[in-house]
């Protein structure tokens, strides 16, 4: 018993001189405590209170390479036109657009993104986008809606359409980033980041009441007086598919 003591009360001991362990973390005071003979209860609440506080640090070098990801000069170019339908002589960018022009800034940064599929129902398809910082913190943003109907898809596609169009916006979201044209010839393009806010927003809200203060609020109303249907169309959708996501929680 006396040789386990010794060897448990060595390693702190090896650890803190080594200067591996900042005396004033909670790991440190951990091992001061255990040192001096501290009961399993107090070493316990010391474990919490470490706990927490690796987690309060994560979140700050989150927070961190984000802001240092975010003054990056990201360029994310709208390479796909729309053939046909009411979008028709409009463009956007595809996932991979999205993903070939974020990734390198996040993994500089030590970053990286990733999606989940939350909610596979038949009618209904969920879609969570994790972006993680190697520090360990993560944040998400979901969004949902049904399969991809339009067209002549069978019902893998319409499925599979829904799922790329959720992973684009829920990208598109957590990162806080628009679509740019890549030449304008001249010609200023339409300016999306209204739109994006609002959606941004969307995505982001937990409850139908903060939905609801998005859809009431000067943004929204903004976008709707700018007469730019297609804009308001896009935050309308994606506001009623999070509304619906909301109440299937419930």
């Amino acid at each position: 018993m006396s040789t386990n003591t010794e060897i448990i009360e060595a390693k702190p001991a090896a650890i803190a001189a080594a200067g591996q362990v900042p005396a004033n973390s909670p790991m440190g005071m951990m091992m001061a405590a255990i040192q001096q003979g501290a009961s399993l209860e107090q070493i316990s609440q010391m474990m919490d209170l470490q706990e927490r506080w690796q987690k309060a640090e994560a979140k700050k070098a989150y927070d961190a390479a984000f802001a240092a990801f975010k003054a990056e000069s990201v360029k994310v170019i709208r390479s796909k036109d729309v053939k046909d339908g009411p979008l028709r002589g409009k463009s956007y960018a595809e996932l991979h657009d999205w993903v070939n022009a974020v990734t390198p800034a996040l993994s500089k940064h030590g970053l990286s993104s990733s999606w989940k599929l939350t909610k596979d129902e038949k009618d209904w398809i969920e879609v969570t986008c994790y972006l993680r910082h190697i520090g360990g913190h993560e944040e998400s943003v979901s969004m949902g809606g049904p399969p991809d109907t339009g067209g002549a898809k069978n019902a893998i596609q319409a499925r599979a359409s829904a799922k790329s169009y959720l992973e684009r916006y829920t990208l598109k979201a957590i990162t806080g980033l628009s679509e740019q044209d890549d030449d304008t010839d001249g010609v200023a393009p339409d300016d999306t980041s209204l739109r994006d806010k609002c959606i941004s927003a969307v995505a982001q809200a937990s409850s139908v009441e903060e939905l609801q203060k998005i859809w009431d609020g000067e943004d929204a109303a903004k976008l709707f007086a700018a007469n730019k249907l297609d804009q308001y169309a896009a935050f309308s959708r994606a506001w009623k598919s999070k509304k619906k996501m909301i109440e299937q929680g419930e």
